[in-house]
């Protein structure tokens, strides 16, 4: 879950934003995430959008993330100087503005940056008319909180903003301090020209100007609108971000091989198949390149139609890894298989990036002891009612499909309708009752949150389990009911222990004795979703049945360790998987209470329309019938 000032995160759009970064980046391991501020920062590898937006309507929130993306993404991405920011921060490091210059430069270069985004991609216009109409309705409403508590330059920062972004020359502010309207007539010439700012220099010197015209005036920023728009600027070398990416560093030595000239082997001689055109001075590069910071130049040049340069053909000192293999004898491969083989390829997570160091671990049920089976007994009592009505509606299905007569076919019994006979060229009008009924063929799961939070509440949702063992039992419909949590007492540093409580098995599901292992389901700690549900949809995914359902029974959010920050999207992506495999995935929220509109939208946000909200648990027998019929029904 992602949580800002008590808001979840729309699993959908953040989606969209993690798109939006990772192709207008092209960078497949850039990550979207929101944060304080918008930044870029290519070391970490993130793209943020501002938390500023989460108090906005949908309309506004959506543009205003979108443009963030569009700002970081393509705009400083490709068009912000580094070198610029690097001197603007040096020449107001001793400034006691600092919060004020670096927000005023991050605003400038942002509308700079905003209209050549805007003139490259015409596609963006719509969402930064967006943007800057939520900040002009924003900044209007802080310059009146600003000028009541008196925080003079927090009033003349949004003055700036209003008075750049206005749709008139001169606009009036009357509730505004009259020496910050003094000061801002001051400023005007120097604003204005951030219209006819070409570069991120310009931009700098714009701001110079500005801070150090208040530097003797005023006390620093108190609230902080903007951060500065790259992360880690102090360890990038190149112009712009694109640029450092794609460098290579020289060698860090510069000797030279020495060779000896009488028992050199090179043999001048042109081939016949080469011409002009295959000159490749131009692009002075070689064929294979090798990113290397140490070496030996050599004097291989081959005599033809390219020269040598500082790190062409250089002899490289690299710095390896070896050791004895396991099983295979690789003393045979090329140094480029060795490599391979050390190497590999990048990391996949089975269960995710964000679980892994979730270790799965198995708790069998034990046998029920004397106390569950009479508990046990008392629920069946319970739910008899349901588990009747709802036997008999499947039967009747059932034994309608099995008398049905099949229709219009090529041969069987004669029908009395006959007109098909004159009308079509190739008639049916046979017919065949006694039609076999249809077998289920399904597997069910039901995964059952046994969180801390599931206090008070695990009683009355051991009723809709003991309902959901027994009708699938009558069918003979293979199922498991699993609990799961993760240990909170035992986490530690790579290690995140959780729990699958095995109630019942597929193998086991059928058995009479075993329904009264269902009353050991207990609150245990926290709940990691996400991985609980890629385990099971691997296990699910191994079955040979037609239909395949997942019920995952749940009283919350995700919260784990480590997974407070993004334990709804990690959900979201699990329950996304399973269901490109081929199974139902529905999400089953318990209360008992009056359900609220946040909760519903964090059930929507992780499993969509598939999802029942339960606002009593003691409501779940007669609740989860339906869905149990509905789910059975799709199966016959």
């Amino acid at each position: 879950m992602y949580r800002f000032h008590d808001r979840k995160v729309d699993t959908d759009l953040f989606m969209q934003l993690q798109d939006l970064t990772t192709v207008l980046s092209a960078n497949q391991n850039m990550a979207f995430e929101y944060s304080f501020g918008a930044y870029i920062d290519i070391i970490d590898e993130k793209v943020t959008a501002s938390r500023m937006w989460d108090t906005a309507k949908e309309s506004f929130r959506k543009a205003g993330l979108k443009s963030d993306v569009f700002l970081r993404t393509i705009g400083t991405f490709r068009y912000s100087n580094i070198t610029s920011m690097k001197k603007y921060l040096k020449e107001t490091h001793d400034s006691s503005l600092p919060k004020f210059s670096s927000q005023l430069f991050a605003l400038l270069e942002d509308i700079r940056l905003e209209e050549k985004i805007k003139k490259d991609r015409p596609g963006t216009i719509k969402v930064f008319n967006i943007r800057r109409q939520y900040l002009k309705h924003k900044f209007m409403n802080e310059l009146h909180s600003h000028v009541t508590r008196g925080l003079a330059l927090d009033e003349l920062f949004c003055l700036m903003y209003l008075l750049i972004q206005a749709d008139t020359p001169d606009p009036v502010f009357p509730r505004a301090n009259e020496i910050q309207l003094n000061r801002l007539d001051n400023l005007k010439p120097l604003l204005y020209t951030v219209f006819e700012a070409k570069t991120t220099r310009d931009i700098a010197n714009i701001c110079e100007q500005i801070v150090f015209r208040l530097d003797d005036s005023y006390k620093d920023t108190i609230y902080e609108y903007f951060i500065f728009p790259i992360g880690h600027i102090e360890d990038m070398k190149e112009n712009t971000l694109f640029d450092e990416l794609t460098r290579t560093d020289e060698l860090k030595n510069d000797d030279k091989e020495e060779v000896d000239e009488d028992n050199n082997e090179y043999i001048d001689e042109r081939f016949s198949s080469w011409h002009r055109e295959n000159q490749n001075s131009d692009r002075k590069q070689t064929f294979l390149q090798f990113e290397l910071e140490v070496g030996t130049k050599t004097n291989i040049m081959g005599g033809g139609a390219r020269e040598t340069e500082d790190a062409d053909q250089a002899m490289g000192t690299i710095q390896g890894a070896s050791g004895k293999s396991k099983n295979n004898d690789f003393s045979e491969l090329e140094s480029l298989d060795k490599q391979e083989a050390t190497q590999g390829k990048s990391i996949e997570y089975e269960f995710g990036e964000e679980n892994k160091d979730a270790v799965k671990l198995l708790k069998e049920a034990k046998s029920p002891s004397h106390e569950d089976i009479q508990n046990y007994r008392d629920f069946l009592l319970d739910i008899e009612p349901y588990k009747r009505k709802l036997a008999n509606t499947i039967k009747k299905t059932i034994e309608h499909k099995k008398n049905a007569p099949r229709k219009d076919l090529h041969f069987g019994r004669l029908s009395r309708k006959l007109l098909p006979i004159v009308l079509d060229e190739n008639p049916r009008v046979f017919y065949k009752k006694n039609q076999e009924s249809k077998e289920f063929d399904a597997a069910f799961t039901l995964l059952v949150d046994c969180s801390a939070s599931m206090h008070g509440k695990m009683e009355e949702t051991k009723r809709g389990i003991v309902l959901f063992h027994e009708v699938l039992k009558q069918f003979h419909i293979p199922h498991s009911i699993i609990g799961f949590w993760e240990d909170a007492m035992e986490v530690s540093e790579n290690y995140q222990p959780n729990y699958f409580h095995i109630i019942h098995s597929f193998n086991n599901s059928f058995y009479q004795n075993n329904g009264a292992k269902i009353m050991q389901l207990e609150p245990e700690e926290d709940n990691r979703d996400g991985f609980s549900i890629r385990v099971i949809t691997k296990e699910l995914e191994a079955r040979r049945e037609k239909d395949k359902f997942l019920l995952v029974f749940s009283d919350g959010e995700p919260a784990a360790s480590g997974y407070d920050q993004n334990g709804i999207v990690d959900t979201h992506l699990a329950v996304s998987e399973a269901r490109k495999k081929g199974i139902e995935v529905i999400g089953m929220f318990l209360s008992d209470e009056k359900i609220e509109e946040q909760e519903d939208l964090t059930m929507k946000n992780i499993y969509g329309k598939e999802r029942l909200m339960i606002p009593s648990v003691a409501e779940l027998p007669e609740q989860f019938a339906p869905l149990l019929k509905k789910l059975l029904l799709k199966t016959i």
